[in-house]
């Protein structure tokens, strides 16, 4: 605590003056330290609030993103299912296609042998015929 010195009419005006001045000095120091304090109070709470617009800028990305990824999921499922089943369906063509050649191969080959069959028995025919006009030659 200050002590002031005495004068003729009580305390003396210069030793009060100049604690006043040194009042008014802190005062006006606290102030503006307080109002430094306000200020950057409020520039971290814009931050924090701005911080939390991010931050939910972010969970709405994360959102869309899985939703995005579950429905690619779908939709290569889907894409893979039918990739398969197209694939079945051709693989039963082919596979039928090939029966049906193998069974016309099978056909014109059985009709291959009857007619060799047929041709052997004509030469048989036309030799045995040859031979017996080559005999009927010599005894006439």
């Amino acid at each position: 605590m200050k002590k002031f010195g005495t004068s003729l009419y009580g305390y003396n005006k210069e030793d009060v003056n100049n604690f006043v001045a040194e009042v008014i000095k802190e005062y006006e120091s606290m102030l503006n330290n307080l109002k430094s304090a306000n200020e950057e109070n409020k520039k971290l709470i814009n931050e924090i609030e701005h911080y939390k617009d991010m931050q939910g800028s972010f969970n709405k990305a994360i959102l869309v993103a899985q939703d995005a990824s579950t429905q690619i999921k779908k939709m290569a499922k889907d894409e893979y299912k039918t990739i398969v089943e197209d694939a079945k369906k051709n693989a039963s063509r082919i596979v039928n296609d090939a029966l049906l050649r193998a069974e016309k191969i099978e056909r014109d080959s059985e009709e291959l042998r009857r007619k060799t069959i047929i041709l052997k028995r004509r030469l048989r025919q036309e030799i045995e015929a040859s031979l017996e006009s080559i005999e009927d030659i010599g005894e006439n």
